[in-house]
């Protein structure tokens, strides 16, 4: 009997392989809107409709999709091109970011009958988004409409929408593997299943013969060049069959004891050409300072409070795998398309390892389905590179969810010591931190996470006496990286615990204690190591963040509680540079096209953060145009000179400040040149949409490019920034919670965070950006945790077990942002995409404490945790 099958109307009469799901089946037919997110029936990024039914199509085998109609998010729309009701309702809310799970919540919404629309946290229990929080996506269901109509030179400050919206929810954004490329082979790797082993022979002759396979690289075929992944400024069965023997050895998982004489060594190398700091001692980098004489400060304090803090490993869960697919071109110039955060510092990387010159190597990323850090790292590019040039045909790596888990990094699992004392009257005397940072088996960002952590969190707030030893350590686990934070949420999950307990301890309420130890405006911000002279306050609302949780705390209680439930609240305040230390740098090139539209090109990538929106927001400004006349290209390194890439909360105030001075510029080229044309003053011209107006009438900007063209003029202007000097940007969290003592479960009774980022550019966007933020810190608060047993094997490679926040977990954050304006930031705005995620942990922990009596010391609290700790102490009801 034949196979038919429609799709979107269009049949299909080719059989599916043996065992093909229907996701692949689609795919491979041209329907990229069906997105491969778990490939477990976890995610439902792949839901499809078959006969008008909602099912996960990475589950549905495709030969049971005979005689049956296939919908598509891309076969929503209506043949004139008219938007389904739940596509515009996406649109008006933007209940997107990185738009990678838009398709599937589009395709299971449109499907949902009354009921199902009444009761959400059941209709989406197979659905999950990384990056918005639920919120923006619960907005669209119920209509809410939250994006302007543009107009033109009032952009900045605006809810104005993504440009890649309508593409978003019609699936026809391109991904990193939304492409079809004659010819392609797949690339697979085999793992060692071992901790720490000796290679003693590769035996490839058995996968050689297995049909398909056209070669099997090992380390014989690639350069011999040591480099790390981080970056700063085919089919299986030929896999499995590929014998390696190894000589196994002892292997250690814990970072105190890989510090011990006699650890086994994780990396035998020369500190000084390795940039190790011990690599006997398995010590990949410290930091050790003293302001002050912290002993001295315990003697004056009345209460000093000392206790471990402990963070565990957290996958960032992007729904976009890492991968990445590379070919030659007509010109003989190797293409990488990749799912990255830095294009051109992975550009740079691969020219290093194989000796190309950058004029040869092209990378692209296109659409990016999420990042959180996970992508500032060049974990496929550089084997997708090497087969292609071995092989000289098109190449694709992609990870499966499980790869993920344990061959891409986690989050750094960190043990923090805190130390701190005040006076009767809360007066801050001397904090000490001692930090052991787990980096795993690769050094990757381990030293500069490690500095970064014992930043911020010291150094907003006073003490005379401040004391830190930090080592970032070597073991034989999954490697850590960058992650939402840097650093920086983990370590101030134990200070803000300590300062709320020793608040207690002194008798004193711990928001007002931390209110009065905070540092002030103007003020130098210093940690045990000094002072960074390019770190600046360049703009201060701190103090309005507080102002905003007492507030919250002052109203009256409104949550139902369980009887028998224990109520409390928590407060916890964060501080984060608006950039890295020592320099970050982005280029811009905005230009005139001959139809009077403008072209920008930026270097930073795309992956949910709301670049692209604000950019084109700060263009229009400066242009005095509508963000509908500006194209933006974006994460090529064909486009611009450099960019170092979209992390480190820069995406804005760097790359912002990038395009802010290229619109500049050429807004001021295009009025010089008018001027010159016209004959008249510089002062009597100005931009408006489509033109520039003067007193005698208005020449229109396709005018004055033909006669920029005319006499060889081209009218583009380069904008650059590098980086420095940096401001810092504010947040608090607040939570009220209840406990059942019976059970451990905990409900989240009201949460609201207060964020500072100057001024705002789009109030919607950056809301769903804090909200994000709160979202993933609650994952990693309450039951995110890569588990990884004693032979150092990830025991946690799915979603199912993983247990990523759902739409029923997560509540409605209030969002306020503070009335600042920043004097370095591009027109006033600071960074608001990581610092978000920071001070949920504390905050939660802190109304933990407040509820309960207990101070919790270890994330994530788990509801068996919680439960043990209050049926051991005793605790009950009220």
């Amino acid at each position: 009997m034949s196979f038919g099958i429609e799709v979107n109307g269009r049949p299909f009469t080719q059989e599916p392989r043996p065992g093909q799901c229907l996701r692949t089946y689609l795919r491979e037919r041209g329907w990229f809107g069906v997105k491969k997110g778990c490939d477990a029936g976890d995610c439902g990024a792949c839901t499809v409709h078959v006969d008008g039914e909602p099912v996960h199509s990475c589950l549905y085998p495709a030969f049971r999709a005979d005689g049956r109609e296939v919908t598509t998010v891309e076969g929503l729309a209506s043949e004139d091109g008219e938007l389904h009701p739940v596509q515009r309702k996406f649109l008006d809310a933007q209940g997107f970011q990185c738009g990678f799970c838009t398709a599937g919540f589009l395709m299971t919404t449109a499907a949902l009958d009354d009921d199902q629309l009444a009761d959400l946290p059941r209709a989406f229990k197979g659905n999950l988004c990384r990056c918005t929080g639920y919120r923006a996506i619960e907005d669209a269901i119920r209509g809410v409409c939250h994006a302007e109509a543009p107009s033109a030179g009032e952009a900045v400050g605006r809810n104005l929408p993504a440009p890649a919206g309508p593409q978003v929810v019609t699936g026809t954004a391109r991904y990193t593997f939304d492409v079809d490329i004659p010819g392609m082979l797949h690339m697979k790797l085999l793992r060692s299943p071992h901790a720490h082993a000796r290679i003693l022979a590769v035996d490839t002759s058995a996968a050689l013969r297995v049909p398909g396979v056209h070669a099997v690289l090992t380390h014989h075929d690639a350069p011999e060049r040591h480099f790390s992944t981080a970056r700063h400024e085919h089919p299986e069965e030929g896999c499995r069959l590929v014998e390696v023997t190894y000589d196994v050895l002892p292997a250690v998982v814990d970072p105190e004891e890989a510090m011990r004489p006699g650890a086994p060594v994780v990396h035998d190398k020369d500190a000084a050409t390795a940039r190790i700091s011990r690599p006997q001692e398995n010590v990949v980098g410290e930091a050790h300072g003293e302001i002050g004489d912290v002993e001295a400060g315990f003697a004056e304090a009345d209460t000093v409070y000392e206790d471990t803090y402990r963070t565990q490993r957290v996958q960032h869960a992007s729904l976009e795998t890492h991968g990445a697919v590379a070919w030659f071109d007509q010109d003989g110039r190797l293409n990488v398309r990749t799912s990255s955060q830095t294009p051109f510092l992975t550009r740079r990387a691969l020219c290093a390892l194989y000796d190309l010159p950058p004029e040869r190597v092209r990378v692209v990323a296109g659409r990016v389905g999420g990042g959180f850090g996970g992508k500032q790292e060049m974990l496929v590019e550089d084997i997708v590179a090497l087969a292609v040039l071995r092989l000289r045909r098109p190449v694709k790596l992609e990870y499966t969810r499980a790869e993920q888990f344990y061959g891409a990094t986690t989050r750094h699992p960190f043990t923090i010591r805190v130390k701190a004392g005040a006076r009767r009257d809360g007066t801050l005397t001397a904090l000490q931190l001692r930090v052991v940072s787990n980096t795993g088996a690769y050094g990757n960002h381990g030293p500069a996470v490690m500095f970064h952590s014992v930043g911020e969190s010291m150094a907003v707030y006073r003490a005379p006496h401040k004391k830190v030893d930090a080592f970032s350590v070597y073991t034989h686990t999954v490697p850590a990286g960058a992650f939402r934070g840097y650093g920086l949420g983990q370590v101030m999950f134990a200070v803000e615990s300590a300062l709320d307990e020793l608040a207690r301890r002194v008798g004193l309420d711990p928001l007002e204690f931390k209110a009065k130890n905070i540092i002030g405006p103007g003020e130098p911000m210093i940690t045990a190591g000094g002072e960074e002279e390019d770190l600046h306050i360049a703009s201060y609302g701190l103090d309005q963040c507080i102002g905003i949780v007492r507030r919250a705390r002052e109203e009256p209680v409104s949550e139902p509680v369980p009887d028998g439930w224990l109520v409390g609240e928590g407060t916890a305040l964060a501080m984060i540079a608006t950039g890295p230390p020592g320099g970050h740098i982005a280029d811009a090139r905005a230009a005139l096209l001959p139809d009077g539209t403008f072209d920008l090109a930026v270097g930073t990538a795309e992956f949910g953060n709301g670049t692209t929106t604000v950019h084109r927001q700060i263009a229009a400004g400066e242009l005095a145009t509508t963000v509908e006349r500006i194209t933006v290209r974006q994460s090529d390194t064909d486009v611009v000179k450099h960019d170092t890439g979209a992390f480190a909360s820069t995406g804005v105030v760097v790359a912002g400040k990038a395009t802010l001075r290229a619109s500049r510029a050429l807004a001021d080229m295009l009025l010089d040149f008018a001027a010159a044309t016209l004959r008249v003053p510089r002062a009597d011209c100005r931009l408006v949409e489509e033109a520039v107006a003067h007193p005698g009438g208005r020449l229109t900007l396709k005018e004055l490019y033909e006669a920029a063209r005319a006499v060889g003029v081209t009218c583009a202007a380069d904008g650059h920034f590098g980086g420095t000097p940096r401001s810092v940007a504010f947040n608090a969290q607040w939570f009220r919670l209840a406990v059942d003592p019976g059970t451990g479960e905990i409900r989240i009774l009201r949460s609201v965070h207060a964020a500072d980022a100057g001024k705002v550019m789009n109030p919607m966007q950056c809301r769903s950006q804090v909200e994000g933020g709160v979202a993933q810190a609650l994952g990693a608060t309450l039951f995110e945790h890569v588990r990884v047993d004693a032979r150092s094997e990830v025991e946690t490679s799915a979603f199912r077990r993983y247990r990523l926040p759902q739409y029923a977990d997560i509540p409605r954050t209030e969002v306020h942002f503070m009335e600042t304006a920043d004097a370095i930031g591009p027109l006033g705005a600071k960074s608001m995409s990581e610092s978000p995620f920071n001070p949920v942990a504390p905050a939660f922990a802190n109304a933990l404490r407040d509820a309960t009596g207990l101070r919790f010391t270890e994330l994530p609290l788990t509801r068996d945790r919680v439960w043990l700790a209050l049926d051991a102490a005793g605790v009950t009801s009220p």
